[in-house]
């Protein structure tokens, strides 16, 4: 079982912010692989969350029912970004995922925008939803999908004016503007390929693919 969780905020004032790419990331998932499982999310205050659950089918081994499948759990908490770590501890509970078998899908300031990089385990490098998934498991050892929205520093053709933004939280709350959107785009669609394959074909093989250098 694999508990996949985009992190964002919910409501739709946070909804196309550099901080919701979690969010948009495994949305784009679930209505890109349709055919695995069902497509609505269900409101699950139990969870603090939005989940879907679905039922996997690759590869070539079998199983007794003649098809290899892993149950997956999308997730997006709905306790905003900085407490995101409670809805997992929640559902890893439950369903009684380890660690190892979580994927935590965010944005990265560190990162320019477009890139992606998979890891495992490590900081939160001041990313507070990830601090917060840490705290709540009592570990780092997850696997993390980070997508890089670069930052105003990083970012030679940025529109908005410097003065306008006063901190990284301001950064990560505003929208891509129009000269960043077609990175955005394609960044989200790369992100869902991502996770398919690593569903697919393993973490290590989609990690060379997929790894900016």
């Amino acid at each position: 079982m694999k508990l996949i969780v985009g992190l964002g905020n919910p409501g739709e004032k946070y909804e196309r912010t550099r901080h919701n790419l979690g969010f948009l990331i495994v949305e784009k998932f679930l209505k890109d692989f349709e055919n695995v499982g069902k497509t609505v999310w269900e409101d699950n205050k139990k969870f603090k969350s939005e989940i879907s659950e679905l039922e996997w089918s690759f590869g070539s081994a079998q199983d007794k029912h003649g098809k290899r499948v892993e149950k997956v759990i999308l997730v997006k908490p709905k306790t905003y970004m900085n407490n995101s770590g409670l809805a997992v501890s929640l559902i890893s509970q439950y369903f009684n995922i380890s660690a190892f078998d979580i994927w935590v899908v965010h944005d990265d300031v560190d990162l320019p925008l477009g890139s992606m990089k998979i890891r495992f385990g490590g900081g939160s490098a001041g990313h507070k939803g990830v601090n917060s998934v840490m705290e709540k498991l009592g570990t780092d050892k997850f696997w993390r999908f980070r997508l890089g929205i670069g930052h105003t520093k990083k970012i030679s053709n940025f529109k908005f004016k410097i003065s306008n933004l006063r901190s990284i939280d301001d950064f990560v709350l505003s929208e891509f503007n129009r000269a960043e959107s077609g990175k955005a785009r394609k960044l989200i669609k790369m992100g869902s390929k991502a996770i398919a394959e690593a569903l697919e074909n393993g973490l290590d093989k989609t990690m060379n693919r997929f790894n900016t250098k």
